[in-house]
Order: C-alpha cells, then sequence, then structure tokens
C-alpha cells in the first residue's frame, strides 16, 4: 500500500473529539454506571458553573432534565458575547488559562463544553451580559444558527443539549436520576451557599463535609467528628465499629472518586499527627480501619491523570497537606479528650482485631499451599486493575469477574466471555451469612477466603484486580437468596467496593418471546406481555437458570449489550439497619413479616 501526502489527513478539534471521545470524556457507556459519559457532559457544563460560584458570582444553579435533553442555568457572570461561539467550540479557548480570573478553577485545559458540542445531536448556549445577550446553536458541533440581541434577564449563562444516540458516541442511553443527585449533593457539600435546582427540587448544604459524614453515617460515628479548614483545606473524619475505610476525596469542588496525591497525604498526615499525639507507632491499619472521612482542597493548577478528573497527580501538595492534617489533627486531640479517648480505643481495638486475624490468616495461607490449588473454580482474564503494567492498568478498568452459583451457570459464561477483559468464579453453594460475624471468619471459610484472593483484596482495597465485581445468579429462589449473601458479604467487609461503584448485579432475561420470524429477550412481565402483542404466534420460554441460557444467546446478554444494576447506598446507618433486619439474629420478628407480606401477597 502506497504512504504518500493523500494519507496524511487533518481533522478539525470537533471532528477528532468525535473520532477519539474516550480521550476526553473516558468512558462512553449507556448510562447504567454514574461515570458513564453522558454524565461526564453535564459534569462539564456544571463545571463552569460551579468555577463562576467559587469566584464569588451567582449563587445559584437551574438544571431540567427531559426525557434526553439537558438544560443548565447558572447567575454568574455570563461569557464575554463576542467569545461565546469560540468558547464552546474551538479547543483550547477560554478565560482559565488566566489565574487572575479564576483562582480555583476545576476545568483548565479548554476542552470541557467544546466536548458537550462535540458529542451532542444538538447543543445551544445563551450568555447574558449587561442586558445583552448571544445566542448560538450547534448539531453535533457544528454551527448551525447565531443571535444577538437585548434582554431584560439576569446575568449568566444557559446551555441545554442532547447527547447523541448516533451508535459510534452513546448510542441507546438513558439517565439515572440517582447518579444526577448524587453528584449535585457532592457540589453542594463542596460550596456552603450555593442552591442547586434539579427539576425544581432543591438541594443545599449548611454544613459543608459535615452535613456529607453525617449523612454517610447517620449517628453511627463512635465519637464527635475530627474537623479543620482553612482557604486551602477542609476535612472531616471519624471512626465506626465497621471494617475497611471510606473517603471522599475533592479538588476544587471535583469529587475524585479514584483519590490521587491529596487523598493518599491526608492519610499520611492522619498517621503521623495520631502517633505524634499518643506517641505510639501505630500501623496504618491500626488507624485506618473503620474511618470515614471527606477531604477537599483548593489548589491552582490542578493535574489530573484523566480527562474526567477522577484522580489528582499533582505532587506539589503532599507536603503541605500532610503538615497541616498532622498539626491540625493533634490540635483536635489536644483539645477534645472525649474525641481522643474515643479515637484511642477504636485503634486499641483494631490492633486486637489484626493480631487475631493475623494468626488465622496464616493458618489459611498454609492450607492452600497443601492443597496445590492457587485459587479454585477461577477462570482469569488477561487484563486487572491492579497490574504493573500501566497499559494493562488502563483496560483493567473494563475488566469484570462474574460470582456465579454452579458450574452450570459457569458453564454458560466460560463459553461465551471475552476471557481478555471477563474473569467468572464458580460459587461451590451458598455461601455463609456473614453478618455481625468477625472477619477471621473470612480466612476460617474457605469459600469466603477464596472470594477475597480471586478479588485480591486480601491485604488492601487497593489491589482489587478487577474494574467490576458482578454477582450473577439464577432469578430464582435461591439465586436471590445467593445475592443478599454476597451482598452481605461486601457490605460486611469491604464496602470501599461498593462505595467505589464496582459492586454490580447481572440481569439477564426472564423470557424468550419467538416465532419463526422474530426473536425478543424480555427482563420482566410487562416486557413479555408487550413482545407478545408484536409477535403473532410466539412460543414463550421462561428461562429459570443461567445454566438454561445457551451459551449462543448468553454471549449477547455478557457482551456490549451487557445489563448491569450497580449496588449503591446512601446511609451507612440505614443500610446496617436494613441487614440488621434482613440478615440478623431476629428470627421471630423477620418471620412475622415475612408471613404477613406472604399473606398480602396471596390475596
Amino acid at each position: 500500500m502506497a504512504y504518500d501526502e493523500s494519507n496524511i489527513k487533518s481533522l478539525s478539534s470537533i471532528e477528532h473529539i468525535r473520532l477519539r471521545p474516550g480521550m476526553y470524556i473516558g468512558r462512553l457507556g449507556n448510562g447504567s454506571h454514574p461515570d458513564d459519559g453522558i454524565y461526564i457532559l453535564l459534569k462539564e457544563v456544571i463545571d463552569n458553573s460551579i468555577d463562576e460560584f467559587m469566584e464569588g458570582h451567582g449563587n445559584r444553579i437551574n438544571i431540567t432534565l427531559e426525557d434526553k435533553k439537558v438544560t443548565v442555568r447558572d447567575f454568574g457572570r455570563g461569557i464575554p458575547l463576542n467569545k461565546v461561539i469560540e468558547c464552546v467550540s474551538v479547543i483550547n479557548t477560554g478565560a482559565k488559562y488566566d489565574n487572575e480570573a479564576f483562582q480555583y478553577s476545576v476545568g483548565l485545559n479548554g476542552v470541557g463544553t467544546k466536548a458537550v458540542n462535540a458529542l451532542s445531536s444538538y447543543f445551544e448556549v445563551t450568555s447574558i451580559r449587561d442586558g445583552e445577550f448571544m445566542f448560538a446553536s450547534f448539531e453535533r458541533g457544528t454551527l448551525k444558527k447565531k443571535k444577538k440581541g437585548t434582554t431584560d434577564q439576569p446575568n449568566g449563562t444557559e446551555m441545554t443539549f442532547i447527547p447523541d444516540d448516533d451508535p459510534k458516541v452513546f448510542g441507546q442511553y438513558s439517565y439515572n436520576e440517582d447518579y444526577i443527585k448524587e453528584r449535585l449533593w457532592n457540589y453542594a457539600y463542596l460550596n456552603k451557599g450555593l442552591t442547586i435546582s434539579f427539576n425544581g427540587r432543591l438541594i443545599k448544604s449548611q454544613n459543608g463535609l459535615m452535613d456529607l459524614v453525617h449523612k454517610i453515617l447517620g449517628e453511627d460515628g463512635l465519637y464527635p467528628l475530627i474537623t479543620f479548614k482553612n482557604k486551602h483545606l477542609e476535612y472531616a473524619f471519624t471512626h465506626t465499629n465497621g471494617y475497611g475505610e471510606s473517603y471522599h476525596s475533592y479538588v476544587n469542588g471535583q469529587y475524585t472518586s479514584d483519590g490521587g496525591t491529596h487523598e493518599a497525604a491526608f492519610k499520611e498526615g492522619v498517621l503521623k499527627g495520631i502517633n505524634e499525639y499518643y506517641k505510639k507507632s501505630w500501623a496504618s491499619p491500626e488507624i485506618r480501619d473503620g474511618i470515614v472521612a471527606t477531604v477537599a482542597i483548593k489548589v491552582q493548577n490542578p493535574v489530573f491523570e484523566s480527562q474526567t478528573k477522577n484522580k489528582l497527580g499533582n505532587t506539589d501538595v503532599r507536603q503541605w497537606i500532610v503538615q497541616e492534617v498532622k498539626e491540625s489533627v493533634i490540635d483536635c486531640l489536644m483539645k477534645n479528650k472525649e474525641i481522643a479517648k474515643g479515637l484511642e480505643d477504636k485503634i486499641v481495638n483494631n490492633e486486637k482485631v489484626h493480631k487475631e486475624e493475623a494468626a488465622v490468616r496464616n493458618g489459611a495461607k498454609e492450607r492452600a499451599k497443601r492443597t496445590a490449588i492457587n485459587i479454585p473454580k477461577l477462570k482469569e482474564c488477561k487484563y486487572h486493575l491492579n497490574s504493573s503494567q500501566a497499559s494493562h492498568r488502563e483496560k483493567g478498568e473494563n475488566s469484570m469477574i462474574f460470582l456465579t452459583e454452579g458450574d452450570s451457570a459457569a458453564g454458560s459464561l466460560n463459553k461465551t466471555r471475552n476471557p481478555d477483559y471477563q474473569a467468572v468464579f464458580a460459587l461451590r453453594g451458598k455461601p455463609l451469612n456473614v453478618f455481625g460475624k468477625n472477619r477471621t471468619e473470612l480466612y476460617k471459610n474457605e469459600e469466603l477466603y477464596n472470594i477475597m484472593v480471586a478479588l485480591g483484596v486480601e491485604d488492601d482495597i487497593e489491589n482489587l484486580r478487577y474494574g467490576k465485581v458482578v454477582i450473577a445468579t439464577d432469578a430464582d429462589v435461591d439465586g436471590f437468596h445467593i445475592r443478599i449473601l454476597l451482598m452481605t458479604y461486601f457490605f460486611s467487609y469491604f464496602e470501599e467496593i461498593i462505595r467505589q461503584g464496582r459492586l454490580f448485579i447481572l440481569e439477564t432475561p426472564l423470557f424468550r418471546v419467538r416465532n419463526k420470524k422474530m426473536t425478543e429477550y424480555c427482563y420482566s412481565e410487562s416486557e413479555r406481555d408487550e413482545a407478545l402483542k408484536r409477535i403473532s404466534g410466539a412460543e414463550i420460554t421462561r428461562f429459570k437458570g443461567l445454566g438454561e441460557i445457551s451459551p449462543g444467546e448468553f454471549k449477547d446478554f455478557i457482551g456490549d449489550n451487557i445489563k448491569l444494576v450497580p449496588v449503591t447506598y446512601d446511609s451507612i446507618k440505614e443500610i446496617r439497619e436494613e441487614m440488621q433486619f434482613y440478615m440478623g439474629d431476629n428470627t421471630p420478628v423477620r418471620r412475622d413479616f415475612i408471613m404477613e407480606n406472604l399473606l398480602q401477597w396471596e390475596d
């Protein structure tokens, strides 16, 4: 094949965004994950409004969602009218290169709204400044209309967009309003005094990060919150009786779901401050186990590891964060003896529990060695989240492990899975109900131990091997029971996996409706009934278990059209109360509840 001048192509910025959207917004997705592209588009638009608020202009943002059309209106200064079209269509155009105008901005690279424009089937922007407005509308990044005139509307910017449903972009997608509300609450916690209206519902925080911690915990903190706030740093934390660690970190109002250098520095500062105050040398796990913390920083020129800004990369923040956290923790403990006593009791208890676990863990490892089996029932994939190779780690974000019941279901999955990205772990039966049990059960119970080792989280949750952990069970009584037992397992011992949005339930069809010309797969009885209206003379098949679905059919259900339901929670207190009722030792109460509801159902 000839290689000459004809092979060299120059793309416009809009064309490049549409050709390589992942470079600008990360994943595409269909709206089933909170980091899918349609939510990133919304975030990019809102970020601009948040930046205005942080600079002292406008204390309200109105957001509406109608089907697939999103509108964001702020009451800041408005984009300079003669630069409106450039600001939403020409990469590397914006005021955020000027530190005088935006001291602590989230979006600094001049890409955000350009990506929204390019990846939307329809996009419009209106800027209002001092009685004048500039309007422009676009289709897939191409300017269609513009208009300038006068208005009596208050200053600010309004943007409306419809994400492109072209199969090469987002395809078929839908918004999950719960994901949007969660993101908006994060903005509210970080920006006291800001009011956000979402479809008429007001979202506002009076106490910032303290409200966030109280929302997560309810009243379950072991001691009053340790808090600190200055111009550049704010944090709040306490401990619970639970296991694991939970962190919510932010940079310039941006939620960094994957943490970064600021979160690592915060952990180091807490460790040093506590050890210096108590004159101890406790290891990090003794101090961090059971912690629930929020930390937010403001920095000029933040460096994120991706366009989606989920992880901070600045190394220059470490020293001052460590020092300020250390000193403020010591100061708080010196002034609050109640807090100091509660924290010490928790750490001493952690130390005791970890010593017990170490003995049991060593026994479990010796058993594994004697059996000469690495991880039974695991069919591995190629790419992992914790790979030592950077290229593999990036691909590992798309990896998943299916936790499935028995060899029958595992057989269909093994025959149709993508071995690069999809692993399968077959359970031997119903796992142990671990609610209320000590963590040593993880090492005493062979099945629980093997799940933990398969996931790579035996020593640290940061070693998680897969981007998604997927519970794949039959849609029957036994399957639902196993599903609940596994969710209890994760909530009890590995809550951080859930908080990171990595635990999912696999949805598979309940019915197949077909005739000689058409076949439809239905996920509910209502879908089945609708399919029967469309398909005449149809034959109905009810899938009782995953093993009944042929490998040829199963391939579609775990491929590009996979349906995953994320496992989420709002409050640690509420989820533990639910688990106590359904999984705890309240058998008579639970039995009465079941019997009452069975009778109602039968009626």
